[in-house]
């Protein structure tokens, strides 16, 4: 089956002729952001087995992500999760539709993505190991040494031990 990449403009013009629009991002990304009229559908669910519908030929499932890669990278996956519906991509994902001027939901309330949150304290460590090592004493590089190996054994193995431990922070128990 054959996807085609649509902007946001027209796939607000699809949703309107009720076309289906299904995020496949995580559960904690969709709660902190998402586009009103969509489903949840997320790709590790697909992986599992999960689907919607039934649909029928004649009916449209435009699906998205933050950026577009996922869906893009997945196409066929997210086509056999809907067949025989025809599959659209939203272009550029959540952040082609907020640029574009579309609207979406936002729950401030709710945790910054994991990821993001491992972004943020591995670059506050580094930068801290950077200063401490300039101001007080050259052993703090470890810690930034120590941060880049493991992002390098993450980036490597697929395993983050910081994206695990934030995972069960407080802040993000919902």
């Amino acid at each position: 089956m054959t996807t085609k990449s649509i902007s946001p403009a027209e796939a607000r013009i699809l949703v309107a002729q009720g076309a289906a629009l299904i995020d496949i991002r995580e559960q904690e990304e969709y709660a902190r952001e998402n586009i009103a009229d969509a489903h949840l559908l997320s790709l590790s669910a697909i992986e599992k087995g999960d689907r919607l519908g039934p649909f029928e030929p004649y009916d449209t499932v435009i699906f998205y992500c933050q950026s577009g890669m996922r869906s893009s990278q997945n196409a066929q996956k997210l086509a056999d999760a809907v067949a025989p519906a025809k599959v659209m991509l939203l272009e550029g994902g959540l952040n082609a539709w907020k640029k574009d001027g579309q609207q979406i939901h936002v729950d401030k309330s709710q945790p910054l993505p994991v990821m993001r949150q491992v972004q943020i304290a591995a670059g506050t460590l580094v930068l801290a190991g950077v200063l401490l090592g300039y101001g007080v004493h050259p052993g703090f590089f470890l810690l930034s040494g120590f941060v880049g190996a493991g992002l390098l054994f993450a980036g490597i193995s697929g395993f983050c031990g910081m994206a695990r431990l934030l995972a069960v922070m407080p802040w993000n128990r919902r």
